[in-house]
């Protein structure tokens, strides 16, 4: 996987697993921080108060690396863990999964709990449609008017998305291109002369 894109879900999915009378609701949610996973996880709170446990994981950033699992009372490690075992396994991210729990009183034991929950967050996901998306860089490049058409000729050649332009005495462009090509794109931009980047 290259560092300059990743996947993730484009909009919320639900999935359903029942096991021994006991019903594991489950969402794939898309979100982008850790404060809008908490609202997310506060929302599904309130909205299933009546469940014994609402159980959740959620993996952040294209690097990966900002992730966290709870089980909300159930055994340590048979709840969050295997939710957050199916995220990694599909490499996905930018995402939470809830998987709610009514009990259905019978106990499903270490390893029925386990299934359950892996097997309720996989649901979720395969509801969910998945797309890659890149990690973009943006740059506005600021530089006087009569070197409009060299700024222009690297911006065809090089295709980042302009994102807002204006053309005066000093000309201002806004640009957004892939992470993995923003150094070429700065270095020829550099080159011209007066430009400069914000």
């Amino acid at each position: 996987m290259t560092e300059d894109s990743y996947t993730t879900i484009r909009s919320t999915a639900e999935g359903y697993y029942t096991e021994k009378r006991s019903r594991f609701l489950s969402f794939a949610v898309p979100v982008g921080s850790v404060e809008e996973a908490g609202v997310w996880i506060d929302s599904y709170r309130k909205q299933y108060h009546d469940a014994r446990h609402v159980c959740w994981a959620y993996m952040l950033g294209a690097d990966r690396k900002t992730f966290r699992a709870n089980d909300d009372g159930e055994p340590s490690s048979t709840a969050g863990k295997p939710i957050l075992g199916q995220i990694n396994s599909r490499e996905l991210t930018d995402i939470l999964i809830v998987v709610v729990r009514y009990f259905g009183g019978i106990e499903l034991g270490t390893g029925g709990l386990i299934t359950a929950y892996r097997t309720a967050a996989a649901e979720a996901i395969a509801a969910a449609t998945t797309e890659r998306r890149t990690v973009d860089e943006e740059y506005t490049a600021v530089f006087d008017y009569p070197h409009l058409n060299s700024v222009m000729r690297i911006v065809k050649e090089m295709q980042p998305r302009v994102l807002s332009q204006t053309f005066d005495m000093t000309c201002r462009m806004k640009l957004r291109i892939r992470k993995g090509d923003a150094q070429a794109l700065t270095n020829r931009l550099l080159k011209v002369e007066s430009l400069r980047l914000e």
